[in-house]
């Protein structure tokens, strides 16, 4: 199962309390005060791994609580500080606090961490309260209680180029020509349910991920369909490829409701480099793919595509062109 959200509970350690204690030893005199400090809490860690792929592990786990902090102790000895809690979350994940908006931290890179509750500091000893005026001071501190707060856990995958369409449009036929990636295909709509990746060799030791999203629908920036639910998913492309079936024999409605749902989700989607492949080539006459291409040169030089192709993933033609403009887009993208 695919989760790309989560709400879970995180809960630091609580501090230590200070030690009361005075020095009694035979033969030692006025030994004062002694009372160690108390140890510091727990902290809870976020730590981005690229070991995982969704946030399936927190929909059977949902809370956290790192290790309380020890009191201290006499002749000065401090308490044991609290266990840290570290919990990985895959790269792509945003962290926010509650159900809101505030954004605590955005997980991108492997190795990277983030506290999301600190431990409570632990309390002082009366050792260290001792003054001129007061020299067996008989009070310490308690220790602070750490952090505790609800996170919601937001998952946008790490991908180089977005494969964008309506249901049925060949994305996960072209994924699956292309790279290793064994998505689901079927000839019924919604037949992808979740974000696929697949790593696709550009050559020249060059390779790019793929991200095959499930299919939009009119009304997909509003939630209607799948759409909705995984645009988020291509908000970190760096490019997008839109994919249409030419067999349907509506390419340019097809790409007006695309580029209408891209502009409306926002987010930057509409900003990014993208071209235009037109799949199913095999089920059309040959002597019909350049009409189809020619009706649609027309939209794709009015919205700045960065090109228009032809293909058939059942069959390859076209294959190495549309390599070659991925090349170009994932170079595109650094720029």
């Amino acid at each position: 199962m695919f989760l790309d959200t989560a709400e879970i509970s995180v809960a630091a350690g609580k501090g230590g309390d200070g030690c009361v204690s005075t020095r009694r030893e035979k033969h030692v005199p006025r030994g004062g005060p002694d009372g160690g400090n108390g140890g510091r809490g727990g902290s809870v860690w976020f730590e981005a791994t690229d070991q995982m792929t969704t946030l399936q592990d927190f929909r059977y786990r949902r809370s956290y609580q790192a290790g309380n902090g020890s009191a201290g102790s006499g002749r000065k000895c401090s308490g044991p500080d609290g266990e840290d809690v570290v919990v990985k979350v895959p790269c792509g994940t945003l962290v926010y606090e509650g159900s809101g908006d505030v954004l605590l931290g955005d997980m991108v890179e492997v190795g990277q961490m983030l506290c999301v509750a600190a431990g409570g500091r632990g309390g002082k000893g009366n050792w260290v309260f001792r003054t001129a005026r007061n020299q067996t001071p008989m009070h310490a501190q308690p220790g602070r209680e750490g952090q505790s707060r609800q996170v919601r856990l937001e998952l946008k995958l790490l991908a180089d180029i977005g494969l964008v369409g309506e249901p049925n449009a060949g994305k996960s036929t072209l994924l699956a020509a292309l790279t290793a990636a064994r998505p689901k295909i079927a000839d019924y709509p919604f037949t992808t349910l979740v974000p696929n990746l697949g790593i696709i060799d550009l050559g020249d030791y060059q390779s790019c991920t793929l991200a095959d999203i499930p299919g939009l629908i009119s009304g997909a920036s509003e939630g209607k369909g799948l759409g909705h639910d995984f645009l988020r998913h291509v908000e970190r492309t760096r490019a997008l490829i839109l994919l249409i079936d030419a067999a349907e024999g509506r390419c340019v409605d097809t790409l007006e409701g695309l580029h209408r749902e891209l502009c409306a989700y926002g987010n930057r989607l509409v900003d990014l480099p993208f071209a235009v492949v037109l799949s199913k080539f095999d089920l059309m006459p040959a002597e019909d793919h350049a009409v189809v291409l020619a009706a649609v040169k027309p939209w794709c030089d009015r919205h700045g595509a960065q090109r228009l192709l032809g293909i058939s993933s059942a069959t390859g033609a076209g294959l190495p062109d549309l390599r070659r403009l991925l090349l170009h887009l994932y170079s595109q993208g650094f720029s």
